[in-house]
């Protein structure tokens, strides 16, 4: 579907933001009485142990706060790492709200973060707030920016701000934050959005890549986004084929839309010191998409080919599901309400440490 324009978001914004001075001051305070603890899966044994990933889950469509703690779980239990899921709240419940787009407590986890993964939408932090995503961009460390990521950040409401070059429409930063860091911005709905699949198509030039490493079978309901300004020296990994309809043994549209195909994952390296940091970039990925266990294979490469732990791949990286997983569709207002970050939280064995699993699901 079209992006709406900044006066839509701006208009939006408005009727949505405000609220009555007694009201703002009551959730103020419920807010500060009683924060939303953070999501961690304290991890295991596994070549992750002793490395700490981030995800910051915002984006009002693709349902980011049902594939993020999925990929948690997995990276936790079946690979080591001990990872951090933030969310958007509400200010006053302290649940999960995804259409709220400046508030993402917690984000001070990203100072000893060692990795990222960031899956948002059109967020505008506060200033404090976002010091600590930028530092972490600055120290190099390594990102996975996940969908509507390219388009991270829309600042309407402080135009003033340092940040405010990160926006995705940014005349400044040519494209702000997408398009400088990541390879691009939002760019167009490339396949009809909702009525165009998406089928993952390897790149034959890079099919050694380490993070096509076992990954053959990529399909999600998604549609290709636009992807128009990569540089020569980024690595696409994957293209996307627009299929003709929601199934995955819908075929290829004929035509334009697939010539050329559309980059759908790809790497980026920029220099940082002696050495460079490490992006990548992955326009499939809703919670619907992640269904897909060569894409969340793709993603779990990501994370140790940007933390330079290749050599650790194996032929085939286990992406079996830790618990059940029934993502919802993706859709605007569609989010489940009444959920707070602890409902996400493994179950735990009598004596075991916070966050890990029980042992049936090992």
């Amino acid at each position: 579907m079209p992006l709406p324009s900044r006066a839509a978001l701006l208009v939006a914004r408005v009727a949505t933001a405000p609220l009555a001075a007694g009201q703002a001051a009551a959730q103020a305070a419920q807010s500060a009485a009683a924060p939303a603890a953070p999501l961690v899966f304290q991890g295991g044994e596994g070549p992750g142990k002793g490395k700490h990933v981030v995800m910051l889950a915002g984006d009002e469509e693709y349902r980011s706060e049902e594939a993020l703690p999925m990929l948690g779980k997995l990276l936790a239990v079946r690979h080591g790492f001990k990872c951090t899921v933030l969310f958007s709240l509400d200010r006053a419940t302290g649940e999960i709200n995804p259409d709220e787009q400046t508030h993402i407590p917690g984000l001070a986890a990203l100072d000893g973060a060692d990795a990222a993964v960031l899956f948002w939408r059109f967020r505008e932090l506060p200033d404090a707030d976002m010091k600590h995503f930028v530092d972490f961009l600055e120290a190099g460390k390594p990102l996975l920016a996940i969908r509507t990521s390219t388009h991270a950040f829309a600042y309407s409401r402080n135009q003033a701000s340092p940040y405010a070059r990160f926006s995705f429409d940014s005349g400044e930063w040519d494209g702000g934050f997408g398009r400088q860091l990541l390879g691009d911005t939002w760019i167009s709905h490339h396949g009809h959005h909702g009525s165009q699949s998406t089928r993952g198509v390897v790149e034959p030039a890079n099919a050694s890549h380490p993070i096509l490493r076992g990954v053959a079978d990529v399909w999600g309901p998604t549609d290709v986004y636009g992807i128009v300004h990569l540089r020569p020296t980024d690595t696409v990994l994957l293209r996307g084929a627009v299929l003709d309809g929601m199934r995955p043994d819908s075929k290829p549209v004929a035509g334009a839309q697939n010539e050329p195909m559309m980059p759908l994952l790809w790497t980026r390296e920029r220099p940082h010191g002696a050495a460079t940091q490490r992006f990548v970039t992955s326009t499939i990925g809703a919670a619907t998409d992640l269904a897909s266990e060569d894409l969340r294979r793709a993603f779990i490469n990501s994370i140790y080919w940007g933390l330079r732990m290749e050599a650790q791949i194996p032929a085939k990286s286990d992406a079996t599901l830790v618990g059940d997983y029934a993502p919802s569709p993706f859709g605007f207002g569609t989010w489940k309400r009444g959920v707070k970050p602890s409902d996400h939280a493994l179950p735990v064995e009598p004596g075991a440490a916070s966050g890990t699993a029980p042992a049936s699901k090992q």
